[in-house]
């Protein structure tokens, strides 16, 4: 079994931060790519940050210079420090893990339970 187990969501004022975490364990032979994504109510999930294993990212156009991603490859866990927010972001986050499980030649995609964040005064 191999699961992601996101925190750090919560409500936040406008213009304030917030940090997200996302650690993936259980049976895990290796993990690659992983990102966030997120989804608002009645919009298709979009892609927020990735990052590889050498720390390369990338960043969706709206939160470049406002969100910070980076990752512990010892501890197989990714950050999202998120500042400045605006009421725009408000959305579950979800992370997201390319990872090959012990019980697989394969990489998969794993995904979290997602994480609730409000930006509202």
């Amino acid at each position: 079994q191999v699961q992601l187990v996101e925190s750090g969501g919560g409500l936040v004022q406008p213009g304030g931060s917030l940090r997200l975490s996302c650690a993936a364990s259980g049976s895990i032979f290796r993990v690659n790519l992983m990102g966030w994504y997120r989804q608002a109510p009645g919009k298709q999930r979009e892609l927020v940050a990735r990052i590889a294993t050498d720390s390369s990212t990338n960043y969706a156009d709206s939160v470049k210079g406002r969100f910070t991603i980076s990752r512990d490859n010892a501890k197989n866990t990714i950050y999202l420090q998120m500042n400045s927010l605006k009421p725009e972001d408000t959305a579950v986050y979800y992370c997201t893990a390319n990872i090959r499980p012990q019980y697989s030649s394969y990489e998969v995609p794993f995904w979290g339970q997602g994480t609730q964040v409000t930006v509202s005064s």
